[in-house]
């Protein structure tokens, strides 16, 4: 039951519950990755389920993948979908003019290019993800495994001429091994703890032979929707330039809640 969830989970619900209301019948909907996109997958297939709502799923991770054709989602490839009407993600980070930092659980390429082939991208996060700069959270890059040591020391020497307050790289783990992401690369995290220019960062970093892609999201997000555990929900609209509220009822949820099981 709802009760039984955190704050932050119960935040999570209700931004992802809310963002769903976008999805109208024949869309084809990038699903995201992480523990709020899973959420909204949930939400997607509570209404698929209720609604006969009809759409076609582009999941970004074979983890995502799996969880939708669970819930009975219809799912493609990128390929054969083509074009999105709509990318619904959620952030580790985002700043006041909608810049995110995302990567957090490994899916960063996949989720930028879906991300970017649809008219709209719209986060999911709860208000504990809003900061002023960017940088608190570690920002992912993703590399090859090909010479990826010397492609850290270089993505350290750049670092030096940039506007950030912390230059310590580290690659990513998983025991004792190397994090290997679905397209077979290595993640290095950068602990900057603030980006002064995340835009001219961004374009430094995909210079560097052997960088695939960072977890930079730059003029992606048209709207982020925050959630609350209270269930209050804001709505910012970068394009529209408008900050809207709302509210989720707990109540009506019980048949996503009832799919977890004890």
């Amino acid at each position: 039951m709802p009760a039984d969830l955190s704050p932050i989970d119960k935040a999570k619900f209700a931004a992802a519950k809310r963002a769903v209301d976008f999805v109208t019948d024949g869309m084809r909907v990038g699903l995201g990755t992480g523990s709020t996109a899973a959420w909204m997958v949930r939400c997607l297939a509570e209404r698929v389920r209720e609604e006969g709502l009809r759409i076609t799923g582009v999941p970004t991770s074979s983890r995502t993948a799996e969880l939708a054709r669970s819930l009975g989602i219809t799912v493609v490839g990128l390929d054969e979908a083509k074009w999105l009407d709509v990318t619904i993600d959620g952030a580790d980070e985002f700043d006041p003019q909608l810049n995110l930092i995302k990567g957090g659980g490994g899916a960063l390429l996949q989720e930028k290019i879906v991300a970017t082939a649809s008219d709209q991208m719209i986060v999911i996060t709860d208000a504990a993800k809003a900061v002023q700069q960017l940088g608190a959270f570690p920002l992912p890059v993703e590399v090859v495994p090909f010479g990826w040591q010397t492609t850290k020391a270089l993505v350290e020497e750049t670092l030096v001429s940039m506007d950030v307050l912390g230059r310590e790289t580290s690659l990513r783990m998983n025991g004792g091994n190397a994090y290997v992401t679905d397209e077979g690369n290595y993640i290095v995290d950068l602990h900057l703890n603030r980006i002064g220019n995340p835009r001219q960062l961004a374009l430094v970093l995909n210079q560097i032979p052997g960088v695939v892609e960072t977890g930079l999201f730059i003029d992606i997000c048209d709207i982020v929707v925050i959630g609350h555990g209270d269930g209050k929900i804001e709505l910012r609209d970068v394009n529209q330039g408008t900050v809207e509220h709302d509210q989720i009822n707990f109540a009506d949820a019980k048949n996503i809640f009832a799919d977890l099981g004890d």
